[in-house]
């Protein structure tokens, strides 16, 4: 759990990825297409990425990613995000965050 919460206070808006998962790739689009460079972690490449697999499992991520943080806190995962989204809460997020500023 402390690596994931480490990784995720790093930057405002992180996404906890797999370089193969399709899902992960829209979302990190998603943000790209915002105006938004969220911070990746692809966990199939990290040392640590076990350890933060069973993290993300704990905090009952189902799927596992893409996991979503903005501003330090547990967003969701694809779904969530992409609700978020749809219904305009997402960008009032990020500008909390100090991920999007217009």
């Amino acid at each position: 759990m402390d690596v994931v919460a480490r990784l995720a206070s790093q930057s405002a808006v992180v996404v906890f990825s797999k370089s193969t998962c399709c899902m992960s790739h829209a979302i990190k689009r998603l943000f790209y297409e915002q105006g938004v460079s969220p911070a990746i972690v692809e966990i199939d490449q990290d040392k640590y990425g076990k350890e933060i697999e069973w993290a993300l499992a704990r905090l009952g991520c189902s799927p596992l990613v893409p996991a979503v943080f903005v501003g330090g806190k547990f967003v969701g995962t694809a779904n969530t995000v992409m609700t978020l989204h749809l219904d305009g809460t997402l960008k009032r997020l990020l500008k909390d965050a100090g991920a999007l500023w217009l």
